[in-house]
């Protein structure tokens, strides 16, 4: 149950960074770029927009369903890719994300390669 209340936090979080970096969006997407088969949805979205549209909903659907979360989740390399060129501007939500990773697996994705 302690899993799901930090996930909660956690997501929570997330959704206010991006909010105080503007990247939230009151407009959604079309749903085509939405059913993406692409990992992060690259092809379709930028990368807040999957976080908005794609990853925090389904991760909110678990939590608030109390089904099991996934286990195996490095979402942190992408986002420090991503913006890779401005890390100073978006380190928190980079850190946020890391340690969802690191709550839901176990293990943090940024330290694997060192």
């Amino acid at each position: 149950m302690e899993q799901y209340q930090k996930a909660a936090r956690l997501l929570d979080r997330i959704e206010r960074e991006l909010n105080s970096l503007g990247l939230w969006q009151s407009h959604h997407p079309p749903v085509q770029a939405l059913e993406s088969q692409q990992p992060f949805a690259v092809d379709t979205l930028e990368f807040h927009q999957w976080l908005q549209f794609i990853m925090l909903p389904r991760m909110w659907a678990l939590v608030d369903s109390k089904r099991p979360l996934p286990e195996g989740i490095a979402v942190s390399p992408m986002a420090a890719h991503i913006y890779r060129s401005e890390l100073e501007q978006y380190e928190q939500l980079i850190a946020l994300i890391r340690e969802f990773d690191v709550l839901l697996s176990g293990t943090d994705p940024l330290q694997e390669d060192v």
